[in-house]
Parts: structure tokens; C-alpha cells; sequence
């Protein structure tokens, strides 16, 4: 294939991604994205192998079978609940790729046109630094996100005096070895750079809590994103500088606009999460204090005598893979003349966008999902707020408590509605650590059990 051709081609393949994200943008669009993505990604994938400098297929041709393999069988067996550290895992793989094509082209950089071992181009010596240094943290960083989502490692943050000088010290050490990488190409500092980036990986996600893991898993998407376009310079491929900035860029807009509805400093959060001691600090507070308990008779009961309700769901849901069941106790309450409606916090579950996916998959009705600005008016003038499995997103003290780790942090105003039905296994707090004041209000009725299993119970309950 010509060179014009093949930029014609890579052309197209960068229009169809940006489509592909515009299509994401909405539940409406989102199947014509992700096709416009699929068509993107072929005709990259088949450019790129009718390139004139692919000179063997072996090795590609069992890349993409093996990989293949793997990608169908996680593709038929992960569960919704598990998509946040899937993604988690996934980008840890772009960033090993990053490490990985990053050190091929120090070995063997005739095979990259970068020039002879001992006199490779200062620029290309720079991207080789900033690449590796990007893809090791995303690889460490990720396998830490993936390990606090999975539970393999405490949501809580994990922090130990002096962690921060430590960082700040470790990153001033990484400009430097970079810096002199690119005068000298020493194999020794480009190894160094490896292994302080390796490190920072585990060490700038540790402290980070989890409240704010859904900024990380976003944040650690643009970081995947950057380290892919870093792989792009290294080999001078157009199409792969463009889609990593993409993912770069929108990565970190994202984590922007998640910062800015939890109240939640960026800069804190990519530097490691400052201010992570107070937040461990105030974990655990749980009172002893008096709270009403009631059946799944007596939430049938009210939502069935109410005229509006509004659904809250958040990472319980997703666990008990109650939404099925969900939307059919919806179904049956619209049949009975009750408006109901789904609010949805930015930041409920585990990623952004993670209760929009479990409502569609149930065939939730798209205008009835409501996000936070479009619905917390609505809660004063609700009857029944019922609210499954979502904790710290409906935490009133985060707007009454000062000394609170998720203070600031805006909320879902669900206990200003007359009655609020609280799904929950027990009285624990949530991933945050902080004990919800929502439970002990003389409006609230808390219900205890597996959130799909009451749901069938109030669904049984409502038919009779």
C-alpha cells in the first residue's frame, strides 16, 4: 500500500474514532459509536498490516489469534459488576505496551528508523524517556486500581509518613534521568527511568481512596492514552499519535468534570491523593444510634400509594445484579398510575457511566434516567426516594460535615423526599468509610438483604 494511501486510510480510521466518541457521548447514540470504533479500528489494523515495512506476519498473525482468543472468552464471562477493573486491567496492558515497543526501539532502533545503537536522534531519545516513564506508571498504577476494586487490596488509603516528600522527590529524580538519558542513551538511566516510574505507579495510587476511584480509573485512561501516543512517536505512526491523544485528552477532561462534581482537587488526586490522611482519619465513625427497619410489604405498600418515585441505584445494585428485577418493580408501579424515575449520581459505582450501562442492559426506558442537575430539584416534591444500594452519593453529610472525606462532594438531595427506602445488606458504611447520616433520619426506612432478592420481594408484594 502506498504511503499516500495509508494516510488516506489512517485518515479516515481518526474521523471514525472521533465519531466513535461523539457517539458515546449519549445512551441513545452510544451503538453507532461503538460500530463507527469497530469499522476505525479494522481499517487501521488492516493499513497497518499492508504496510510495506511489515516484513513478516508470523509473529503478528499469532499476536492476534492468542489475543483474540483471550478477548472473546473475557468478553463471555465478565460480568457487568466487573467492567470498572477490567478497564483497570486493560489499560495496565497499554502501558506495558508502552514500556515494552519503548525498549525494542533502544535495542534495536534501525528497526524503528531512530537512527544506530550510540547515535540515536536526541528527539526520539525523549520520546523513548517520556513514553516509558507513562506507560510504567500506567502499569503499576493500574494493577493497584485493579487490585482495590477487585478487593484484593483495601479501599481505604493506604499511606505512611513521609509518602509524599517521597513522591515529589522520586518525580524531580524521573525529570532528571530523563533529561540526561537523552544526552547520554544510556541503557543504565533508561532502565532507572523503568523502575522510579514502575514505583510511582504503586506509590500515587495507594493513598487514593476509595471515594474517588472512579477519577482514578478515568484518570488512568488518559494516562493509557498518552503512553499510546508516546508509542505513536516512537514509531512514527500518525494514526497512533492521533487516537492516544484522543484518549488522553478526553481521559483527563473526564477526570476534570468527575474532580469537579465530587469537589475534588485534580491535582491532588494525579499527585497521589494529598489530604488522603484525613480521609483515613475520618473512616469508621460509625454511631450507635436508633433506625427504623421495615419489609419488603411495607416498601410495596408506600411506593404503591405514592404518586411519584425516584429510584437511586448505585454499586449494590450492581453486585446483586438487581436491575432486571429493578426495572420490573418500575414497570409494575408505572402500570399503577406512580410516576417513577432513575436519579444517577456522576460517580455511582465503580466508573463513570456504570449504572447508565446496567439500566440500558434491563431495557430501562432512556428518558427516565435522570442525571444528578436534571433531577435533585425534583426530591423535595417526591414521595418515596428509593435508594438501592447507593451510599455515599446520598450521604447528607457531605454536605453538613465539615471534618467529612467526601465534604463538598455533591450529592443526591434524597432525604428531602417524604419517605426514603433504603436497600442495603447491613448498617456498614460505604466504599468511602464514612457512616451515612441518610439511615438514621425519621423519614428513612432502612431494608435489609441482597438488593435483587428484595426487589423480588417487593415486586412479589406489589402483585398480590
Amino acid at each position: 500500500m502506498s504511503a499516500n494511501l495509508s494516510a488516506l486510510a489512517y485518515l479516515i480510521s481518526s474521523v471514525c474514532f472521533i465519531l466513535a466518541l461523539q457517539g458515546l457521548s449519549s445512551a441513545k447514540t452510544s451503538q453507532r459509536g461503538l460500530t463507527l470504533g469497530i469499522i476505525g479500528m479494522i481499517l487501521a489494523v488492516g493499513t497497518t498490516l499492508a504496510s510495506p515495512i511489515v516484513s513478516s506476519y508470523g509473529w503478528i498473525i499469532t499476536g492476534i489469534i492468542v489475543g483474540g482468543i483471550i478477548g472473546s472468552f473475557i468478553a463471555q464471562k465478565i460480568q457487568l459488576t466487573a467492567l470498572p477493573q477490567l478497564i483497570a486491567a486493560f489499560h495496565s496492558l497499554v502501558g506495558l505496551a508502552a514500556v515494552c515497543v519503548a525498549g525494542a526501539a533502544l535495542l534495536e532502533p534501525a528497526s524503528f528508523n531512530l537512527g544506530q545503537i550510540g547515535s540515536i536522534f536526541r528527539g526520539s531519545l525523549v520520546e523513548m524517556g517520556l513514553g516509558v516513564a507513562i506507560g510504567a506508571v500506567t502499569f503499576t498504577g493500574s494493577l493497584v486500581a485493579f487490585a482495590k476494586l477487585q478487593g484484593l487490596v483495601s479501599g481505604n488509603p493506604l499511606i505512611f509518613k513521609g509518602q509524599h516528600p517521597l513522591n515529589a522527590i522520586l518525580l524531580i529524580g524521573l525529570v532528571i534521568l530523563i533529561g540526561l538519558f537523552a544526552m547520554t542513551e544510556s541503557h543504565s538511566l533508561f532502565w532507572g527511568i523503568t523502575f522510579i516510574s514502575l514505583l510511582l505507579g504503586f506509590l500515587l495510587i495507594l493513598p487514593i481512596g476509595g471515594a474517588d476511584m472512579p477519577v482514578v480509573i478515568s484518570m488512568l485512561n488518559s494516562y493509557s492514552g498518552w503512553a499510546a501516543a508516546g508509542i505513536g512517536f516512537t514509531l512514527a505512526n500518525s494514526l497512533l499519535i492521533v487516537t492516544g491523544a484522543l484518549v488522553g485528552a478526553s481521559g483527563a477532561i473526564l477526570s476534570y468534570i468527575m474532580c469537579k462534581g465530587m469537589n475534588r482537587s485534580i491535582i491532588n488526586i494525579i499527585l497521589g491523593g494529598f489530604g488522603g490522611e484525613q480521609a483515613a482519619a475520618s473512616q469508621g465513625r460509625a454511631e450507635q444510634r436508633p433506625y427504623k427497619v421495615g419489609s419488603a410489604e411495607d416498601a410495596a405498600f408506600i411506593m404503591k400509594n405514592a404518586k411519584s418515585v425516584i429510584i437511586v441505584p448505585g454499586y449494590g445494585m450492581a453486585v446483586a445484579q438487581a436491575q432486571h428485577a429493578l426495572r420490573e418493580m418500575g414497570d409494575i408501579l408505572t402500570k399503577e398510575g406512580v410516576q417513577v424515575r432513575y436519579a444517577i449520581h456522576p460517580v455511582a459505582g465503580r466508573m463513570p457511566g456504570h449504572m447508565n450501562v446496567l439500566l440500558a442492559e434491563a431495557k430501562v426506558p432512556y428518558e427516565s434516567v435522570l442525571e444528578l442537575d436534571e433531577i435533585n430539584r425534583d426530591f423535595g416534591q417526591t414521595d418515596v426516594a428509593f435508594v438501592i444500594g447507593a451510599n455515599d452519593v446520598t450521604n447528607p453529610s457531605a454536605k453538613t460535615d465539615p471534618k467529612s472525606p467526601i465534604y463538598g462532594m455533591p450529592v443526591l438531595d434524597v432525604e428531602k423526599a417524604k419517605t426514603v427506602l433504603f436497600v442495603k445488606r447491613s448498617m456498614s458504611p460505604g466504599y468511602a468509610g464514612v457512616d451515612n447520616e441518610l439511615f438514621y433520619q425519621d423519614n428513612t426506612l432502612m431494608l435489609f438483604g441482597d438488593a435483587k432478592k428484595m426487589c423480588e420481594e417487593i415486586i412479589k408484594a406489589l402483585e398480590e
